[in-house]
């Protein structure tokens, strides 16, 4: 992964992510939608999967493991 491909994907799984939960559990919540926590609960799980992955390929990258593919 290139670096640029890198810097999209953080920016998105560290900043639009969780403000993507935020928003998913005030309107849900205030709107009283079924399944609020539910949804909350699995878009973070995904980030939280997402920014292992992201974190591994950065430590690999450091560690001269990575390429440029």
């Amino acid at each position: 992964m290139n670096n640029k491909t890198y810097d999209y994907l953080k920016w998105i799984v560290i900043t639009v992510m969780p403000a993507l939960a935020v928003l998913i559990a005030a309107v849900g919540n205030s709107l009283n939608w079924t399944h609020t926590e539910i949804a909350v609960t699995l878009l973070n799980a995904v980030t939280a999967f997402l920014g292992a992955i992201l974190g591994l390929s950065s430590v690999n990258y450091r560690n001269g493991n990575g390429d440029d593919e």
